[in-house]
């Protein structure tokens, strides 16, 4: 399977990049809000779902999160003084303010979230390497 590279200009675009983050996993530390650049930049091991349909092997390729035109950065739940805490991306979802302006949420298992004020919406997701076998699928169970 090829390498993944998206773009998301608008919320539709970012479901799809929320879709292919979904169940990535990353350690605090991977976090790197860059002001002086208005760049926030994450490293994250996603899951390869678009290789898991009946598949009896799974993926993990490490990607590279790129938040664009980003204004400020707050989070809820996540210290940056455990570098190694280990969290699990859920989804990403974009909150219009005054349009194009707005946030584009980040939400972790265990309600960590990390909210990225943004003047419009401008995400890429690029795969970093080649992929590695895991044996787990990410599951969720549905109340």
């Amino acid at each position: 399977m090829s390498a993944l590279k998206l773009l998301a200009l608008d919320a539709e675009d970012l479901d799809i990049v929320s879709a292919q983050v979904q169940d990535a996993v990353l350690k605090v530390g991977d976090i790197h809000w860059r002001a002086d650049e208005k760049r926030l930049v994450i490293a994250l091991n996603r899951f390869a779902w678009e290789t898991a349909n009946g598949a009896r092997r799974f993926e993990r390729r490490r990607a590279a999160l790129h938040l664009a035109r980003v204004t400020g950065v707050k989070a809820l739940h996540l210290s940056p003084d455990r570098p190694d805490a280990v969290l699990e991306l859920l989804a990403l979802r974009f909150v219009e303010t005054e349009a194009p302006s707005g946030a584009v949420e980040l939400v972790f298992a265990g309600g960590a979230t990390l909210r990225a004020e943004v003047e419009c919406l401008e995400v890429g997701l690029t795969d970093l390497g080649a992929a590695w076998a895991t044996a787990h699928c990410p599951s969720h169970d549905v109340a």
